[in-house]
């Protein structure tokens, strides 16, 4: 397995595939392991790297789904994941991960007890919303690059072609720090992996407490 996945860090690095960064692969690991979870939903395949890296951290009898809207990427991604010990519990599907979120294959796959959004930065917002009411009553959600060089988190200027991108992912970490029954940590090694914690009765709890505050009012 170790030389499998050197094999693939070896040929990210040649074709400019983005796979998970070195610095964060250690926390990401361990984030997995320690919650061990068996249902896993990866937005993002792009050649398995990290869909290994779920199915080998998880639980035992952990099954992955992962998706892809590159054709090549999906295929270049089954060749390894076929010549891993995890060939049998990761699914690839192929398209656009904003309408496969809503198609009845994956949300048959729910709830998940974890989510990895590794995929367009522009649309995290979306895949945040499609993504919440599929997860497990206490579920984790990670999700990669959310500091993009630094310029989330940055005063300065923001170069023309990166704005939308990075107002996106600021708006992502509001909905994860804001959105009732998720807490939210930043590891800020590599390029800012978000943890979010879900606990579905908070949810409900901070729900009713609005509930009964509106009624009052």
């Amino acid at each position: 397995m170790e030389t499998l996945l050197k094999e693939m860090e070896e040929y990210a690095a040649v074709r400019h595939v983005p796979i998970i960064n070195e610095q964060e692969r250690s926390a990401f690991c361990r984030i997995v392991q320690d919650f061990c979870p068996h249902r896993i939903l990866e937005i993002g395949t792009a050649i398995g790297y990290s869909a290994l890296l779920l199915a080998r951290c998880a639980a035992d009898d952990a099954c992955v789904t992962t998706l892809e809207r590159s054709e090549e990427r999906a295929e270049q991604a089954q060749k390894y994941i076929a010549r891993s010990p995890y060939a049998s519990c990761i699914k690839i599907h192929v398209g656009d991960a904003g309408k496969l979120l809503q198609q009845e294959n994956i949300r048959a796959g729910a709830p998940y007890d974890l989510v990895f959004i590794d995929a367009a930065k522009g649309q995290y917002p979306d895949y945040f919303a499609k993504a919440l009411p599929l997860l497990a009553d206490h579920a984790v959600l990670l999700a990669d690059n959310v500091l993009f060089r630094g310029y989330v988190r940055s005063e300065q200027k923001i170069p023309h072609r990166y704005r939308t991108m990075v107002n996106r992912l600021r708006e992502y970490l509001c909905l994860a720090a804001e959105t009732p029954g998720c807490h939210t940590d930043i590891l800020e090694n590599g390029d800012g992996l978000a943890v979010t914690r879900w606990d579905r009765t908070a949810e409900a709890s901070t729900t009713e407490r609005g509930r009964n505050h509106a009624e009052k009012a």
